[in-house]
């Protein structure tokens, strides 16, 4: 598709006082989007995954070969010492950037290592709920067509603070065939223990199923993290009833919170942000201000030709941009939480207060020194968030994601005894008389106070 030319876009305006059944369909589409892939998607990705299973090294090998991600080298794995001379090859300036965005991903993570507790339920019961790292965990960073270190770092950070002792990164190499440079170094600073080329649904089913057949064996992981296109998605979901997997992520998308206080060079420069993820990436601008709205379209119209990947912005404006006029900031912060964003920027005449009222969004950036780029490579907030609606029900990656919890319970003899009836009723009352005999023979010969 040859993208329209800047000047001719406009994003599509959305009138949200408009009540009619076609105006309220577009917005009910947009409000349950959805994260989930196509069925054809699924099925393809489905046959990928499968083959993994039955064939293992050679399906990876051969999905590639065909659609991509395989080092020209035929090499499909990196060792964690390989990795470690990438590291000290890294140049000065690349080794400084990645040090800071890793200080503060990891400063950010160390507030988030969840509690061991216990609960004293009764004299006699207590319940303990155990924290503990997973054993091993598989990271899939995007990559092909460019290097996308700040994804290694989002990943592989949180699995680090909490002691994950085992991290398989998954990421394809680039279309002539090397693994970039970058990457390999960031892995090996970050203390990767090994790195799969693949990419798509084979590096899905690498990491669920393992690699018996290489030298030596990938091992299967315990739960899979990290951003994907469609088939990694789709392959997420075909795994999940045998590892675990954080969400599953469509398209990445924005939303820019505006009233007339707003400066629209900003909120162009935030809503291009947005498009600069792909040519399927919603950008959407929610503002009271009409005029705003109309200088913004401006603005963008006179950024895009300037920028290097114009030709995806110029498509991903087009198909899926939108400008949503509200009569007041009730209504537009109604419409923001009904749609539920990835990325929310705020940039209101009071944005704390209006940040403060938004319940569903992945990662709120309030006032106009916070674009989302500041967060997607450095603040030290994780940068990998729900789509598709999502916002309203899962939290951006963070440590608890690189763990689980146990229960530990612990009842005496007078603990027992305290719930000894109620527990024989209820299993009368189900059927499950066997449950009941399992109490009933602790005390059998023995007095209700005996230890």
């Amino acid at each position: 598709m040859t993208a329209a030319p800047a000047s001719a876009i406009a994003l599509r305006r959305l009138d949200l006082a408009a009540t009619d059944a076609t105006a309220r369909a577009e917005r009910n589409a947009l409000f349950r989007r959805g994260a989930v892939p196509d069925e054809m998607v699924r099925t393809g990705a489905r046959a990928i995954v499968d083959d993994v299973r039955e064939r293992g090294a050679a399906a990876v090998r051969e999905a590639n070969a065909r659609f991509g991600g395989g080092s020209g080298e035929a090499q499909l794995t990196v060792s964690r010492a390989e990795l470690a001379t990438a590291r000290d090859r890294l140049p000065r300036a690349d080794r400084r950037a990645l040090d800071q965005a890793i200080a503060n991903v990891s400063r950010f993570a160390e507030t988030q290592r969840p509690q061991t507790t216990r609960t004293e339920i009764l004299p006699g019961i207590e319940i303990e709920r155990r924290w503990l790292p997973l054993d091993r965990v598989g990271c899939y960073v995007p990559g092909g067509s460019a290097p996308y270190p700040s994804s290694l770092v989002m990943t592989v950070v949180p699995a680090r603070v909490p002691g994950v002792s085992e991290i398989v990164v998954a990421s394809p190499a680039a279309a002539d065939g090397p693994i970039h440079p970058l990457l390999l170094g960031a892995a090996g600073l970050l203390g990767v223990d090994r790195l799969l080329v693949a990419g798509g649904a084979q590096a899905i089913g690498a990491l669920a199923y393992g690699l018996p057949d290489v030298d030596p064996p990938l091992a299967p992981v315990d739960r899979i993290v990290g951003p994907g296109n469609a088939w990694v998605t789709a392959a997420k979901l075909e795994v999940a009833g045998l590892v675990g997997i954080d969400l599953p992520a469509g398209p990445s998308e924005g939303v820019v919170l505006a009233d007339a206080d707003a400066d629209p060079v900003l909120v162009a420069a935030d809503l291009v942000t947005q498009a600069e993820h792909g040519p399927d990436s919603p950008a959407i601008l929610v503002t009271t201000s009409a005029a705003l709205a109309d200088a913004v379209e401006r603005e963008i119209a006179d950024l895009l030709p300037r920028l290097e990947r114009r030709a995806i912005l110029a498509r991903s404006l087009a198909e899926h941009g939108r400008i949503a006029l509200a009569a007041n900031l009730d209504e537009a912060i109604a419409f923001v939480d009904a749609y539920a964003p990835e990325h929310l920027s705020v940039d209101v005449r009071d944005p704390d207060a209006a940040a403060a009222r938004i319940r569903n969004a992945g990662s709120i950036f309030v006032g106009p020194w916070a674009p989302e780029s500041a967060g997607d490579y450095a603040t030290g907030a994780n940068h990998v968030l729900p789509t598709g609606g999502l916002a309203r029900s899962c939290s951006p990656l963070g440590v608890e994601a690189y763990g689980r919890y146990t229960q530990v319970q612990r009842v005496s003899a007078d603990g027992l005894a305290a719930i000894r009836a109620t527990i024989g009723h209820l299993a009368a009352a189900e059927g499950l008389t066997a449950h009941r005999h399992a109490v009933e023979a602790r005390f059998r010969g023995r007095t209700e106070t005996a230890r």
